[in-house]
This record gives C-alpha cells, sequence and structure tokens, in this order.
C-alpha cells in the first residue's frame, strides 16, 4: 500500500509539473488559472486530468479540439511516479522525504525543459539549489561549517570546472545554466558521489552523441543540451554512488584510482 500510494502521488505531482513546464514555455504563472488545451486553449475538465488514463482514453487526441496532445504528458507523470517510488524504496518513509520528492520534482521540470529549449531555467535550479541546502542541513542535524564544508567545496569544484569550459569555448560547450547546476549537484552529492556523478554524466552524454551521429540524426558541430545528462548522472549517484564506487576500489589498481 506505501508504494501504490507514493506511484499515484508521483502520477499527480508528474501532471503538476507538466503543467510548470509549459507556463514557463509562455511565461506564465503556474500558480494560477486552470488547465487549458495548449491548442485551442479550452478549459479542461477533471476527466481530462487524470494522470495517464486520461491520455489512454483520449487516444492522444485532445476531446475539444482533436489536435495531438504530446507524449510528454504521459511520460513525465510516469517519470515522477517511478522515481518517487525509488525515493522512497531507497530511502524510506522519514522527514528527508519531503526534500528528495521536492528535489526529484525540480530535476524533471530541468530535464525536460533543457531537453526541449536548450535553457536551464533559473527558477527551477535556483529552488533546487536552496532544497538540497536545506536537505544538507537537515541531513546533518546542524549548520555549521563543519557539517557543510565538504558539500560546499564540492559545489564549487564540480561549477569551476563547468565555468572553465564554458569560458573557455565562449558558451559554445557549456552554458552558465550548466554551471548551476553542477553547483547544485555538488551541494547535494558531496564528495566523492559528485565525481561519480561528472564522470557518468559525460559518459552517458558521449554514448548517446555517438549514438545520434551514427544514426545521422546529430553531426559532430551539432548542439546538445547537456542538463539532462548531468541529472541522469545526478540520480544514478544518488541512489547507487556509494555501492558504484565501493565496487570500483575493489578493483586491481591497474584499473583503479583511490578518490
Amino acid at each position: 500500500m506505501p508504494y501504490l500510494f507514493i506511484f499515484l502521488f508521483g502520477l499527480a505531482v508528474g501532471s503538476f509539473l507538466n503543467c510548470v513546464i509549459y507556463r514557463l514555455e509562455i511565461s506564465s504563472s503556474f500558480m494560477k488559472g486552470r488547465s487549458f488545451c495548449p491548442h485551442c486553449k479550452h478549459t479542461l475538465s477533471w476527466q481530462d486530468l487524470i494522470p495517464v488514463f486520461s491520455f489512454v482514453f483520449l487516444r492522444g487526441r485532445c476531446r475539444y479540439c482533436s489536435q495531438k496532445i504530446s507524449l510528454q504528458y504521459p511520460l513525465v507523470e510516469l517519470a515522477a511516479a517511478l522515481l518517487f517510488v525509488l525515493v522512497f524504496q531507497y530511502f524510506g518513509l522519514g522527514p528527508e522525504l519531503f526534500f528528495l520528492l521536492l528535489i526529484s520534482s525540480f530535476l524533471i521540470v530541468i530535464f525536460v525543459y533543457d531537453l526541449k529549449h536548450y535553457i536551464i531555467p533559473d527558477s527551477m535550479v535556483f529552488s533546487a539549489i536552496i532544497a538540497a541546502f536545506l536537505y544538507q542541513i537537515f541531513y546533518s542535524g546542524q549548520l555549521s561549517w563543519d557539517s557543510l564544508y565538504l558539500p560546499f567545496l564540492s559545489a564549487v569544484g564540480a561549477s569551476g570546472f563547468f565555468l572553465a569550459i564554458a569560458l573557455i569555448s565562449r558558451g559554445k560547450w557549456m552554458g552558465l545554466g550548466d554551471v548551476k547546476l553542477a553547483f547544485f549537484m555538488g551541494l547535494m552529492l558531496d564528495w566523492p558521489n559528485i565525481l561519480l556523478a561528472l564522470f557518468l554524466s559525460f559518459l552517458i552524454g558521449a554514448i548517446i552523441g555517438l549514438g545520434l551521429i551514427f544514426k545521422r540524426r546529430k553531426t559532430m558541430k551539432s548542439e546538445m543540451p547537456f542538463g539532462p545528462f548531468l541529472i541522469a548522472g545526478t540520480l544514478i549517484a544518488l541512489f547507487w554512488g556509494e555501492a558504484i564506487i565501493e565496487w570500483y576500489l575493489q578493483l586491481p589498481p591497474l584499473f583503479a584510482f583511490t578518490f
């Protein structure tokens, strides 16, 4: 029952996140007004807003204008539901669960928005940074330099690395949005998980980039958003970082170095 509740709650939150993403696109407040069809602007009724099920029942089309509904809507809802279940499974029903679910929501919005528009919205990344800072305070149980210096140094180091890339390339290889997202990653993951997250981000990005080039959907000069890869690396490090690092350090010295 707890897993079912978390899954259904994740579906509902995912539906709200779709609203946030769309309202960010049109520079409108997601706190005001009812949901409406982006094509005909007709206000949606409650039966149009049931996560996933409404999309299936309506066969992926608007009830009022018959225009296609983007697959983004059910995919975001399912992604939020599955991610919420994963957070609950790994961290349990504790006070820190609120922060982790909130941070997961910010990451979903950033992932989709950057994938669509090649922009990481400041409102989302700054909100994620604040939530990560509060999480670190809550997790350590105290507000002191001794408990926060390592996450802070990880954040500065990660964002500094990306800032150097952005300055050297004059924004062609990396944007300032990625710099801010890297700061969040360091603050959230701490050392050495931040190192693993960055490595995985570049690895996943390289694999997918080469795959798209091989399929001739991209070229070596094509622009690609890096935010989704950073978020993928962040989530892998968050859930399985300690296990991966422990496995890595058990490798023979020829294949591993000490963090």
